[in-house]
């Protein structure tokens, strides 16, 4: 995803999008630490210990919180490399948990990674006290190829500190090492390999169901939430048997996955992967020769292009519905019943796109004359762009020919997809958990404002972390308003499954009656069907998730 605007943003702290993001605006990567040596917080001389299955890790304690970084979950998967992965072999000694651990194979700058990559990191208030805290399990961003659980943004200290709970960031395989599908290559070992990388997840939320009481928390309440990439891996689990039982709670930010890669369509990309490196996929060792080759050389084939409109740069990786361990679409043709009585969070940014498409300065100047084919060759629904052009100019006729850009482009992309999750949901029987729908409203004041609510802007937000590098809110009082105030509802939603507290006014469950959507701002307000016109207009053409054809 390092170059392919059309990709969601990774939250990552080398994420390439966010870098864009902010040369676009004039700032070097460095003058944000993006390009510094990884932020370390305050640290007192204590040494906690931490105790697994597979041995001892001895982290920090900082601020009065317990860390452990970089404490492995799963062995090297380099053995196992299209498979699924193995739990950690045992060790002898007490190992060191203080760095993070490294990230899975990839471009850019969160690369060039390893294989030996299944590792977690931990913060909690407790060690062995029998307190049953809620546990919060972060899914980095960055599509299904690219980023990692280390960024500074993602530090859960002050949730701990503000909410008495625990919170565990992940790494886990990526593109092609985690969603390369060789299950019709003639080799039953590797049915499952178009999913490796949402079986690493879950071997992750298995060793957090293991480990619980020894870091204090409750086994029993696990929220996982996830932004882009990660949001849209959750919903990939909630309808996955192996995942069933292993967490409770569900909060996904920016990210959805209606459909999956067919069969058909990620058997054609895993062939052309392997002829762009040279290999015939109807050769009968073309799977041994696949796993000879070095992590770079793979790295090599993710660059092809692909054959999809879509992905008309990339070629795309993504869970694949292979009929074993994702035997059905995760919220195709309906919400998965497995997951039913799990409350869940859907959430969006109102600005999405100016994240994706806000570095090239041409589009914050365009004429009506250029639009249409500017958003022809950004849109994702198959909808003629100058009727597009014509519904946004009626429905919002103060809007600069910029305006309908952006605007055009975030709901024909990630928000059609939210919408689509939330109306399943809404359709679900009565006896179903209840799900809250969210929208960012309030923007950025950085750069003059241009970037207004982009994506990955919540991030910082809903961490409390507005003061970490990388955070593009500033440090006003505003931004801590809003910061409270998604934090927060994340923490009540953690301990309770309702998202209130006293700081946001009533938050109702979605409905299709009404389509209540908390729009969080400063002050934040509950809203029925924000932008309906525009729902209504897009309906026109069938959703179609990125990487199913």
């Amino acid at each position: 995803m390092s170059s392919d605007p059309s990709r969601p943003a990774t939250a990552g702290m080398h994420d390439p999008q966010r870098r864009q993001l902010l040369q676009a605006a004039g700032l070097g990567a460095g003058a944000l630490l993006l390009g510094a040596a990884p932020w370390t917080a305050q640290a007192t001389t204590a040494r906690p210990l931490l105790a697994t299955r597979s041995g001892r890790v001895r982290g920090v304690t900082e601020d009065g919180v317990h860390v452990f970084r970089g404490v492995r979950y799963g062995a090297d998967t380099a053995p196992v490399r299209f498979q699924a992965p193995r739990a950690p072999q045992p060790w002898r000694g007490v190992l060191d948990a203080t760095a993070y651990g490294a990230s899975t194979p990839q471009r850019g700058n969160d690369g060039p990674g390893s294989e030996d990559c299944l590792f977690l990191n931990v913060w909690t208030p407790g060690l062995r006290d029998g307190r049953k805290r809620p546990v919060l399990f972060y899914i980095h961003g960055g599509g299904f190829d690219s980023g990692s659980g280390s960024d500074a943004l993602y530090d859960g200290g002050r949730l701990c500190r503000r909410g008495d709970v625990v919170v565990i960031t992940v790494n886990h395989r990526l593109n092609a090492f985690g969603y390369l599908y060789l299950g019709q290559f003639g080799d039953p070992a590797y049915a499952q390999s178009g999913n490796a990388g949402q079986l690493d997840l879950v071997l992750a939320l298995q060793w957090v169901r293991d480990h619980a009481a020894e870091f204090g928390g409750d086994a029993g309440n696990v929220t996982v939430f996830g932004q882009s990439g990660g949001g849209a891996k959750i919903a990939t689990l909630m309808a996955m048997p192996a995942a069933k039982g292993l967490f409770h709670r569900a909060w996904t930010m920016s990210g959805q996955q209606v459909t999956a890669a067919g069969p058909r369509a990620a058997t054609q990309r895993a062939r052309l992967f392997a002829e762009t490196l040279g290999i015939d996929p109807a050769a009968p060792d073309a799977i041994a020769r696949l796993r000879a080759l070095p992590p770079e050389k793979l790295l090599e084939g993710t660059a092809a292009r692909d054959f999809s409109r879509i992905e008309n740069t990339r070629l795309y990786f993504g869970p694949v519905m292979d009929g074993d361990v994702l035997p059905r679409h995760p919220f195709f043709p309906d919400a998965p019943a497995q997951s039913a009585a799990i409350p869940m969070v859907i959430g969006n940014t109102r600005d999405e796109t100016r994240a994706f498409l806000g570095g090239d300065p041409k589009n914050f100047a365009l004429s009506w004359a250029e639009l249409p084919g500017r958003l022809e060759a950004q849109q994702y629904v198959d909808i003629r762009a100058d009727l597009v052009v014509a519904e946004y100019r009626r429905l919002y006729p103060h809007y600069t020919p910029s305006e309908v850009f952006f605007a055009a482009t975030t709901a024909g992309r990630s928000w059609r997809g939210a919408v689509e999750e939330l109306e399943a949901r809404a359709r679900q029987p009565s006896t179903a958990a209840p799900t809250w729908a969210y929208q960012l409203d309030w923007g950025s004041p950085l750069d003059d404002g241009k970037f207004r609510a982009f994506h990955t802007l919540d991030i910082p937000l809903v961490f409390d972390n507005i003061a970490q590098p990388g955070s593009r809110t500033g440090d006003g009082a505003q931004a801590q308003a809003v910061a409270d105030a998604m934090s927060g509802a994340l923490l009540a939603f953690a301990r309770s499954g309702d998202p209130n507290h006293a700081g946001l006014p009533g938050w109702e469950p979605y409905a299709l009656a009404r389509r209540q959507t908390m729009l969080f701002d400063a002050p934040s307000s509950l809203a029925d069907d924000p932008r309906g016109a525009e729902r209504a207009f897009w309906r026109q053409a069938p959703f179609v998730q990125r990487g199913t054809l």
